[in-house]
C-alpha cells in the first residue's frame, strides 16, 4: 500500500489528521493530490451552502447551527471561505475566530480557505476540498462563502441545499427581485429579524417566493436572530427536510459547471498572477505598452 493509499484509507475511517493532510495536499497540489481525488468515494452527507451579503450574520448563524448539530451528538465539517487581498495576496481567515468556541469539540472540523482571486464567493479549490470532506464520515458539511453579493450564485453548483441569509435592511422588494443571488436559495433566512422593518421585508420575500413556479419544494422563509439562537431549530429542520424530499433536477447542468470550473482551473495552472503583475509593472515603464499583446503571449 502506497503512502497516498494509506492516507485515503485513514480518511475514510474517520481520522481527522488524515483529513487535514488530504486537504493540504489537494489545496496546494502537492505530490499525490490527483491520486487522492481520483480515489475518493462519496457519502450522502448533505452539503449546505450558506451565502448572503456582507454583514448578514452568516458566521454567527453557522456558529448557532453548529451548536444545534453537536447538541444532537452529530458531526459537522465547516469550510469558511475568506477573501484574499488583491494587493498582497494575504487573507485574514477571520471566520475561524468567530467559531473559536468549537475548536475543542471532537464533532467539529473547521477549515478556512482563501479565495485566491476568485470573484464568485468560492475559492478555486473549494470544489475539490468539499469532495475530500464528503469522503469523511461527517453528518453535515457547511460551506460559508465570502459574502460578495449578487455574483455568489456558483455556490448552488456545489451545495445540496443553499441557504441565503439576508437582513431587513438588505433592500426593498424591487432590488430583491433584480438580485441574481435571490434565485438560488432553497431556504431563506432573515437574520437580525428583531430590527425595524423585519416583518415587512419578510412579507416581501414570501411574496417573491410564491411568485416562482411550483416544484417539489416549497421554499421556507425563516425568521432568525442568530445571536440569541432564535430560528436555528427551524433552519436545521428545513435543511433536513430539503435533503429528504427535494429532487435536484439540475444535477447534470451543475456537474457540467463543476467540471468546466475544474478544467478551467487546470488549464490556468501555469499562469502565475504575481509573475503577470511583474510583467505589467515592467510594461508600464514603456510608452508603447499594450495589454492585449501581453495577453496574446499567454495564448
Amino acid at each position: 500500500m502506497t503512502k497516498t493509499e494509506s492516507i485515503i484509507k485513514q480518511l475514510q475511517q474517520g481520522d481527522k489528521k488524515s483529513l487535514a493532510r488530504c486537504i493540504t495536499i489537494v489545496e496546494n497540489e502537492l505530490d499525490g493530490y490527483e491520486e487522492i481525488l481520483t480515489s475518493l468515494t462519496f457519502s450522502k452527507t448533505p452539503v449546505i451552502g450558506v451565502t448572503g451579503p456582507p454583514g448578514a450574520g452568516k458566521s454567527t448563524l453557522i456558529n448557532s447551527l453548529i451548536k444545534k448539530i453537536t447538541s444532537e451528538n452529530k458531526s459537522v465539517g465547516v469550510i469558511a471561505i475568506d477573501p484574499t487581498s488583491p494587493f498582497n495576496y494575504g487573507s485574514l481567515l477571520g471566520d475561524r475566530l468567530r467559531m473559536a468556541e468549537h475548536f475543542t469539540n471532537e464533532n467539529v472540523f473547521i477549515r478556512s480557505l482563501a479565495t485566491r482571486g476568485s470573484l464568485g464567493g468560492l475559492s478555486a479549490k473549494t470544489v475539490e476540498i468539499v469532495d475530500v470532506m464528503r469522503s469523511f464520515p461527517f453528518d453535515y458539511i457547511i460551506v460559508e462563502t465570502v459574502g460578495v453579493g449578487q455574483s455568489e450564485v456558483e455556490i448552488v453548483g456545489l451545495a445540496d441545499t443553499t441557504v441565503l441569509v439576508l437582513v431587513p435592511e438588505a433592500g426593498d422588494d424591487v432590488q430583491a427581485i433584480k438580485s441574481g443571488v435571490m434565485e438560488i436559495a432553497d431556504i431563506f433566512v432573515v437574520n437580525k429579524s428583531d430590527r425595524d422593518g423585519a416583518n415587512t421585508f419578510i412579507k416581501n420575500i414570501v411574496q417573491l417566493v410564491h411568485s416562482k413556479p411550483l416544484n417539489d419544494w416549497s421554499i421556507p422563509v425563516i425568521k432568525a436572530v442568530a445571536t440569541k439562537n432564535e430560528g436555528v431549530d427551524e433552519l436545521l429542520d428545513a435543511i433536513n427536510k430539503h435533503h429528504q424530499v427535494a429532487v435536484n433536477t439540475k444535477k447534470a447542468y451543475l456537474l457540467t459547471e463543476k467540471a468546466y470550473r475544474l478544467i478551467q482551473n487546470k488549464r490556468m495552472k501555469d499562469v502565475s498572477k504575481q509573475e503577470l503583475k511583474q510583467k505589467i509593472e515592467e510594461g508600464l515603464k514603456k510608452a508603447d505598452f499594450n495589454l492585449y499583446k501581453l495577453i496574446r503571449s499567454y495564448a
